[in-house]
């Protein structure tokens, strides 16, 4: 019986597994983490094609229930010396954002995540995003819609700026609410993001930078001399000496342009 306290929504047609899959870009060298296996629909699947699969399960039943069928079938299987499925998958119970992610060889991410957690996933893989390669996540459409959002577009903002500072994200397809069980309130995305080895711009000052950021969406439908009064008292010459008219709203702004003006409100101090 899926949780409705942990978000739990299971997909099983295997023509959209296939997709996900397909869309992930994995080889028979990748390190696979999937987060939230469930009922191990998606795991067996990812396991006949990656080297590895560690799957990371918060819920105990379930962990138990899928550890029983997996260990059943390495039991009768003839093959016990060979990372072939099930050998090659790696069963965790845990909470997936306390897990050591920056301890693992090169990776990609596979996932089907509870929309409540959506966000603070994507931050914490970003986080220890030393040795991650990309993510493939299931999440709903909105976010993933907003994700890949670019400048002079209504739903471009934080996350946004977040996610495409350190990876190029891609909405790979939509999946209808119908295609889960239980049957959620809206429809999902497919979005895969390839993680950059540098971010795709330099800043002298990360923190400040997303600061700035943050302040200037804040209070978006205000000019940015104005929503950023905050962070400096002459933010309207620094805007101009950074080639940015101070009229301008935060939605307007590239993140190169962002950029350029926390550069230059390190150099004002």
């Amino acid at each position: 019986m899926p949780k409705k306290y942990l978000g739990q929504n299971f997909l099983f047609d295997p023509s959209i597994l296939h997709r996900i899959v397909e869309a992930a870009d994995i080889t028979h060298n990748d390190t696979v983490v999937e987060i939230g296996p469930g009922l191990g629909t998606l795991t067996k699947i990812l396991a006949g094609v990656a080297k590895k699969v560690i799957a990371i399960e918060l819920d105990l039943e379930l962990y138990t229930k899928l550890k029983e069928e997996i260990e059943k079938i390495k039991s009768s299987h003839p093959f016990t010396h060979l990372p072939i499925y099930p050998f090659n998958i790696e069963l965790i119970h845990g909470d997936a954002l306390k897990y050591p992610y920056e301890e693992l060889e090169p990776f990609k991410v596979v996932a089907n995540i509870p929309y409540y957690i959506t966000t603070p996933i994507i931050f914490r893989l970003i986080e220890t995003r030393k040795n991650l390669k990309s993510m493939t996540l299931t999440i709903q459409k909105e976010v993933a819609q907003r994700i890949v959002r670019k400048p002079n577009t209504k739903d471009y903002g934080v996350l946004s700026i977040a996610v495409q500072y350190y990876g190029k994200p891609e909405l790979k397809f939509i999946i209808p609410k119908g295609a889960f069980r239980p049957v959620p309130k809206v429809d999902s995305a497919v979005i895969h993001i390839e993680i950059y080895e540098k971010p795709k711009v330099i800043v002298a000052d990360e923190k400040l930078f997303f600061r700035i950021v943050k302040t200037a969406f804040a209070q978006r439908r205000k000019t940015l001399s104005n929503s950023l009064k905050p962070i400096s008292k002459d933010i309207k010459e620094i805007l101009i000496n950074a080639g940015i008219e101070p009229i301008r709203r935060a939605e307007t702004l590239s993140i190169e342009e962002f950029a350029r003006l926390s550069d230059l409100v390190k150099n004002a101090g």
